[in-house]
């Protein structure tokens, strides 16, 4: 499992040249995106480890998969890149991103909508998701990354 190739997460999207510390679109902090080409494959899959655990999470707290190899060959089917090391939550992302606006039914993919959620057109349950991903990278960001040294002796 650990030997797949880590490609950079980044969507064409990025924010952190305009002063964000967490890039709206791939969600990495901003060191990361700067540092990228840099970094060994275990920092890569560190960082990637992190994103797909934090998507897995958004995702999950709205949709159930129930079928993850219908999804998958739902995914491979309509042509729809995913990263295949990652979980059919993320995958389902993808397919989100790619579609959402498509999908009548969404056991015909493999998975069903959380009952609070099953009024919300799926586009607008998935910009709630990708909105939630980035509350939870930057939450992350600001606990452990710019949160100041208490014993450096330098209050800031």
């Amino acid at each position: 499992m650990l030997d797949h190739t880590v490609k950079t997460p980044c969507i064409g999207v990025c924010s952190t040249g305009i002063g964000d510390s967490v890039c709206r679109g791939c969600k990495r902090f901003s060191h990361e995106v700067i540092d990228w080409n840099s970094y060994t494959p275990e920092q890569k899959r560190i960082v990637d480890r992190r994103l797909s655990g934090f998507l897995s999470q958004c995702v999950s707290n709205k949709l159930r998969v129930t079928d993850a190899a219908l999804l998958k060959w739902q995914l491979q089917t309509q042509n729809v890149r995913f990263v295949a090391h990652h979980d059919e939550y993320c995958w389902l992302f993808s397919l989100l991103k790619a579609g959402a606006g498509q999908i009548e039914h969404p056991g015909d993919f493999g998975f069903e909508v959380d009952l609070p959620f099953r009024e919300m057109p799926l586009t607008d349950l998935r910009e709630l998701i990708d909105n939630e991903f980035l509350l939870l990278s930057q939450a992350h960001y600001d606990r452990y990354i710019a949160m100041p040294d208490l014993f450096s002796g330098n209050p800031e």
